[in-house]
């Protein structure tokens, strides 16, 4: 399988690519829902076969679909499909001449103006002969409509089929594929730019090109086919494919620049995510800003039709979730993808094994700048300012400083030890006269070890660990120990989901080396469960040879030999099962839940006379604004909120606390014309509550509630969206004189509302 290049024009609307409010400009044009399948017109047949193992490419508002089969023979029509337009029709070449033969499972990009197709599978399917891999490279130059055929010096690949094929620096990249005998993991590469022009014997004109073999660095793929290539980043990505007994559900990373290939894994990483895709052949694989997107495709004997996102930014998978009206495509494999206009296009494919289709899909993507709140939070851990307690750990009594509204906010065991320290300090004010009121709480926890209590809070500030910061240049096995301790501390601060993550990471990563010494300190600490899972790990016919002949077996305390040898004898304990996440405790859950408790407030804010109480090291870690505050001076008392020259209303600022705590982005589309102008103001990590208000403003404007967008809209003095909304209100003013809210708007408004209405009825007039 093969994708080409995503054309970089496809970028350019990215929001978050565009980081001044001056660029978020409304569109109140019909808008299509993100995150939506829609089934499009099928190619008739007529102008082209249903068919599977085919590629396409987009070009200029159009998407080209070549080769495939149809079941009994093989193709190499050339079909076009309008984007604007919905229409399909056949692009016929200017002489037949030099066209391709037909094949299936060859690849093709796109570069310039001009088509690229190497290799694939040709012959007679339906009397199979004459089959055969080709290793053949045409082009096919779009604006003229015609093929060139390319010739080669020196060393050329092997011919191949289901390989995998992408253009980057102004190249074709080739890897891997079929040969008829042997998968494959080879790559080579042409260059595309100022080809040599000659003409062959028949005095044709031909291209002429060298291949360059690619030495290889790093992890490489397993040898393998059909799978899907993308590029993103200066980087190719390969994700799983057929590879025999090798094959995983692992993504790999090719660095054009160094050659270094890179296995990405998440193993190390305790985190509440979906897991990677299963392995699987026959699927696509298209990149649209920070996200790779993987569909269909064979997954052990199953075609699924879950459309999987990977986040190159925050290096986790996920299941898109998409529109509840959406025309959702049945599972398949071999079909093909590309990204026009920043939708996704699937053509053909091969459903239920064997049935062909035609069928043609858009998703449209959404591509929101990301959400920053489990980077803002951590960021603020890992500065160590405006801290509020510190934690006294262990037995040496180490030092650990954190903020009481984040860690009473994910922990109610924690909240009461601060609750505790809270009383106690203001005890020891009272006893002492103290007036110093910026001293630190303390809590001691003798018990905790350090490196797991710090894990503890890199779970609590930003809902995951890196295994990997804590255990460098430390022994492979300390991790395991170390997340031992950090489940029973997760147990002990009563946090579910922290503690099955713990054994699902567990559960993973012992292993014939450590179980042992595992089990040893699961024994010792305590931890049943853990000591169960390592006893059933022992016992395994698999394992327990090699584990009661080692060494290591022979140090172990004589009363878990014995339990090891009655588990072997006469099983006992249940099988592991791996638990099924809590979804109740989240830090956005948490934040949320915490902001409406108003605990451990430290400041006040006031709005139209109204206290509003908050915690300074959220506001510090979320807004520059308030950050810069604090750094310049710490207010003592209260701060007046203004929105620039502004003062807003209450909804308008309970929406923005709301984004603030937990990243919350769903409100009334008058707040989000508050909050669309001044977001600025407050100085986020990036303009996604911008673009969540912008998207808001342009879909949701109507009759029911245009008259409060109005009055929103006047006193921000957003001119733009008040015309629209007079316009809107002109236009079903039967509906909008029912509204409540027109008796209460200002004497101004009505007159701007009757003057519109005039001018439509003048217009009116004057057309007849």
């Amino acid at each position: 399988m093969a994708t080409s290049q995503s054309d970089k024009n496809d970028l350019k609307s990215n929001w978050y690519d565009y980081p001044q409010l001056d660029y978020l400009q409304l569109d109140y044009s019909q808008r299509e829902i993100f995150h939506k399948w829609q089934r499009m017109s099928e190619c008739p047949e007529f102008v082209g076969s249903k068919r599977s193992k085919h590629t396409v490419i987009a070009y200029e508002g159009a998407i080209y679909v070549f080769g495939g089969d149809d079941g009994r023979t093989m193709l190499n029509d050339l079909l076009r499909f309008d984007i604007e337009d919905e229409t399909w029709s056949r692009s016929v070449p200017n002489s037949n001449q030099l066209c391709p033969v037909a094949r299936y499972h060859h690849s093709a990009v796109v570069y310039n103006s001009s088509m690229y197709v190497f290799g694939g599978y040709t012959g007679d399917i339906h009397f199979n002969c004459n089959l055969t891999n080709k290793n053949d490279l045409y082009e096919y130059n779009i604006s003229t409509r015609q093929w060139i055929k390319w010739i080669f010096n020196g060393r050329v690949p092997v011919p191949r089929s289901a390989h995998g094929a992408a253009v980057f620096d102004n190249k074709l990249w080739i890897f891997a594929g079929y040969d008829g005998n042997a998968r494959l993991n080879d790559m080579w590469t042409i260059s595309l730019k100022d080809c040599s022009i000659t003409t062959d014997q028949n005095g044709i004109e031909v291209c002429q090109g060298t291949w360059e073999k690619i030495n290889q660095l790093g992890e490489c793929p397993p040898t393998c086919c059909n799978f899907p290539i993308t590029v993103a980043r200066d980087c190719m990505f390969v994700f799983s494919g057929q590879s025999g007994a090798k094959i995983t559900n692992s993504l790999f990373q090719f660095h054009f620049s160094s050659k270094f290939w890179t296995r990405i894994s998440t193993d190390h990483i305790l985190q509440a995510v979906s897991p990677p895709p299963t392995r699987r052949y026959g699927h696509t694989m298209v990149a649209y800003g920070r996200h790779l997107y993987v569909f269909g495709g064979a997954s052990d004997y199953r075609l699924p039709n879950d459309l999987h996102c990977y986040d190159l930014d925050t290096n986790t998978w996920s299941i898109v979730a998409v529109a509840p009206d959406s025309n959702m495509p049945s599972g398949r494999l071999f079909h093909a993808s590309a990204v026009v206009d920043g939708a996704m296009y699937m053509f053909g494919g091969t459903v239920d094994y064997n049935i062909r289709s035609c069928e043609l899909y858009k998703f449209r993507f959404s591509s929101y700048p990301r959400c920053t709140l489990q980077d803002d939070y951590a960021r603020l851990l890992d500065s160590k300012e405006f801290v509020d307690v510190e934690f006294v750990i262990g037995k040496d009594k180490v030092i650990i400083p954190g903020h009481v509204a984040i860690i009473a906010a994910r922990s109610t065991w924690l909240r009461e030890k601060i609750r505790e320290a809270k009383v106690e300090s203001e005890k020891n004010k009272k006893q002492t006269s103290s007036i110093n009121n910026e001293s630190l709480l303390r809590v001691v926890l003798e018990d905790a070890a350090p490196d797991a209590f710090e894990m503890i809070l890199s779970y609590i500030y930003s809902d995951r660990i890196d295994t990997t910061k804590k255990v460098r240049n430390r022994p492979k096995n300390r991790i395991v120990l170390l997340i031992m301790d950090v489940y029973r501390l997760a147990k002990q601060f009563q946090m579910l989901k922290l503690g099955q993550l713990c054994l699902i990471f567990l559960e993973t990563q012992i292993n014939l080396q450590n179980v042992l010494e595992a089990l040893q300190y699961a024994s010792d600490l305590e931890l049943n469960l853990i000591k169960n899972l390592c006893l059933k790990y022992i016992v395994k016919d698999d394992n327990y040879k090699d584990i009661v002949m080692s060494t290591r077996f022979e140090k172990l305390n004589k009363s878990l030999m014995v339990e090891i040898i009655r588990e072997k004898q006469v099983p006992a304990i249940k099988a592991f099962e791996r638990p099924s996440l809590d979804s109740g405790h989240t830090l956005e859950l948490d934040m949320a839940a915490f902001l409406k408790q108003n605990l451990f407030c430290d400041m006040t804010l006031v709005l139209q006379e109204t206290d509003i109480p908050v915690h300074k090291c959220v506001l510090a870690a979320r807004c520059g604004y308030f950050e810069a505050m604090f750094r310049s001076f710490m207010p003592k008392d209260k701060v007046q909120v203004q929105m620039g020259e502004v003062t807003p209303s209450h909804q308008s600022f309970d929406s923005l606390l709301k984004y603030i705590y937990y990243g919350n982005v769903t409100m009334p589309p008058e707040d989000s014309l508050y909050l669309y102008k001044e977001a600025n103001y407050y100085s986020f990590s990036n303009n996604r509550l911008q673009a969540f208000c912008k998207e808001n403003l342009e879909m949701n404007v109507a009759p029911h509630n245009v008259l409060e967008i109005l009055d929103a809209a006047d006193s921000m003095q957003v001119i733009d969206m008040k015309n629209y909304a007079l316009n809107l209100i002109v236009e079903h003013f039967p509906q909008v004189v029912r509204c409540p809210k027109l008796k209460f708007l200002s004497q101004d408004l009505l007159l701007d509302i009757m003057f519109a209405i005039g001018i439509k009825l003048s217009e009116s007039k004057s057309n007849d």
